[in-house]
């Protein structure tokens, strides 16, 4: 199985899932198949699902595997690996109609993948100048410029203080209001460097990223999802079946380590989150912010 990308925490991952031959896992963000690729290596059976059509297609691509579509999601099916578009806030819809009734493990790696990062006309990176989009759906119909554009400064203000955990949060508000009254911001670039117009440059940390990722998080509803993610997932879980997640910033680890310390049926396999070691940083950079955190269904 090719992969497109590194996986954060692969081996971690893999270690946390205790792979079995013969047993199903779920990857609930397949993305570019990077953990999957490990539990198949492992003689395990992967049901792998991504919200994103395009991850599913490529994936599909470099396995040789014929994309089917159903009901508008996609899919394909191979002998031990099966794709399917679709949000793992329906994991236990998704999981029986393809014939999953209890997983050995289910995995969530919910950071971006480089090759969306990297994809100008997707909008996630303000490093790349493209259109104000961030769905990772595209059939999603609000995009990242629609809030900017639309949304009062009040609403403005609690979107960045509340999914952004950001310090300029008035600051950045007021100005993206008195800047849209000219112009409507609609590219990456734009808001990235009014941002860095407002807060000014410091740091390692670009003044847009905490804005970003607020948008990112509000247009794919990305915490609500996770919140029905994990309850599908705790519930799908054979006896002595791992949970693992694995999040990349302060708002969903909290999720996930509430959601596990509340969960009656889970017991709890790292009370302090794991993160990447000092190589795995240098290798992949990007690798510094996730923390991995694992379960087990009693």
């Amino acid at each position: 199985m090719g992969v497109a990308h590194k996986s954060v925490l692969y081996k971690e991952a893999l270690e946390a899932l205790a792979v079995k031959p013969g047993e199903t896992y779920i990857d609930a963000t397949i993305d570019g198949g990077g953990h999957a690729k490990g539990i198949l290596e492992l003689r395990g059976r992967v049901l792998g699902i991504d919200i994103d059509p395009q991850s599913i297609r490529q994936l599909a691509n470099r396995e040789s595997l014929v994309v089917r579509q159903r009901d508008d999601k996609l899919y394909a099916i191979s002998d031990r690996l099966t794709l399917v578009q679709g949000n793992f806030a329906d994991l236990g819809v998704i999981a029986k109609e393809f014939g999953v009734l209890e997983a050995a493990g289910i995995l969530f790696d919910l950071g971006l993948s480089s090759d969306q990062l990297e994809e100008a006309k997707r909008g996630f990176s303000f490093s790349k100048s493209g259109p104000l989009d961030m769905r990772l759906d595209p059939k999603l119909a609000v995009t990242a410029a629609d809030l900017v554009n639309g949304l009062n400064e009040g609403e403005l203000y609690e979107l960045f203080t509340k999914l952004g955990e950001e310090p300029n949060s008035r600051r950045l508000a007021r100005a993206i209001v008195r800047a849209r009254i000219d112009k409507r911001i609609e590219t990456t670039t734009e808001l990235a460097r009014l941002a860095e117009r407002v807060v000014g440059r410091a740091g390692r940390i670009h003044p847009a990223t905490r804005v970003f990722l607020a948008l990112r998080i509000a247009v794919n509803d990305e915490l609500n999802n996770l919140k029905k993610g994990l309850e599908e997932a705790a519930s799908l879980l054979k006896k002595d079946g791992r949970l693992v997640v694995i999040s990349f910033h302060s708002l969903e680890d909290r999720m996930v380590k509430n959601f596990f310390k509340k969960a009656s049926q889970l017991k709890v396999l790292t009370e302090k989150p794991v993160g990447p070691s000092v190589e795995e940083i240098l290798a992949n950079p990007r690798a510094r912010s996730g923390k991995m955190r694992a379960a087990e269904r009693i």
